[in-house]
């Protein structure tokens, strides 16, 4: 089997294995049963194909797959827009490039401007494999790393331990980006630079390995992320995204509060911080905080 069938074989059974016959609206099919959701026949009936075909498109063994066909398995799998984009992208991937490996991205002018007029939160621009093309102060501040250009924020994520010690809601925001990363895998099946940076990951780390074995797939999406800083204490952000005009893989990540906030207030102190001091900022007392302007 083929790595582009295999990976929409396995994600066809993952989809298919969360999915109980009461959840899908039928009668479970009489017998005893093997698997925690659909049997193959029983979505096979609800997607209106012959078992056959069905066991065929599991097995990788169906090279040409209509995209009716892969609605109606969106409809029955009960898929959301990105699952249904992401099975679509399975079964039909984009053609293999032989030609030389891709130049590395250089960020959009444009960007930049933007990221140099928002010296007041946190924000940084990632490129398509979460390749940090640009960051700000504060965001050294706020992550305890510069993250140069060139660094890998996927690397960071799960392999420094001061991410971890920092994000304190650190399960969710990883098992988003591993979601991310799989559906990157999905949009670009020939991309090795990726697809070696998803194999590193998945050895070194049991959770990034758990997280991808479940299949779960999500476009780059707002997760807020609490902070716990060594000197200023708890921060919270909400994280707006903002994709370049010119260049959709470009993605400006920019972490803001709300007005009048605890975490609101922090920023302009810790942005008048020289970077190499950007632990060493004073402590707001949270119980301060005005709720009007």
């Amino acid at each position: 089997m083929s790595r582009d069938r295999a990976a929409l074989a396995a994600f066809l059974r993952s989809r298919r294995d969360r999915l109980t016959p009461g959840q899908a609206g039928i009668q479970a099919f009489p017998g005893d049963r093997r698997v925690p959701g659909l049997r193959r026949e029983e979505l096979a009936f609800l997607a209106g194909l012959s078992t056959d075909y069905y066991s065929r498109l599991e097995q990788g063994r169906q090279a040409n797959i209509s995209n009716e066909v892969l609605d109606a398995l969106a409809r029955a799998l009960r898929l959301d827009d990105v699952e249904r984009a992401h099975l679509h992208d399975l079964a039909a991937p984009a053609p293999r490039r032989h030609a030389q490996a891709p130049a590395a991205q250089r960020p959009d002018p444009g960007m930049l401007r933007l990221i140099r007029t928002l010296d007041h939160v946190p924000a940084l621009l990632l490129g398509h494999r979460g390749d940090v093309l640009a960051s700000n102060v504060l965001l050294r501040a706020v992550l305890g790393r510069s993250l140069e250009p060139g660094t890998s924020f996927m690397r960071y994520l799960f392999q420094d331990p001061v991410a971890r010690e920092r994000i304190m809601n650190w399960p969710e925001v990883a098992a988003a980006a591993v979601a991310t990363l799989r559906r990157e895998s999905g949009r670009r099946p020939h991309d090795r630079a990726l697809l070696a940076l998803v194999d590193e990951l998945r050895t070194t780390d049991d959770d990034v390995a758990r997280w991808w074995d479940d299949h779960t797939v999500r476009d780059y999406t707002s997760v807020a992320k609490r902070i716990q800083h060594p000197t200023a204490g708890a921060l919270s952000f909400d994280i707006e995204i903002v994709v370049s005009p010119h260049d959709p893989d470009q993605m400006l990540i920019v972490y803001t509060a709300e007005p009048h906030s605890p975490t609101a207030r922090l920023l302009p102190i810790l942005a008048s911080w020289d970077v190499d001091d950007a632990d060493a900022v004073p402590s707001v007392d949270p119980g301060a905080d005005s709720t009007t302007s």
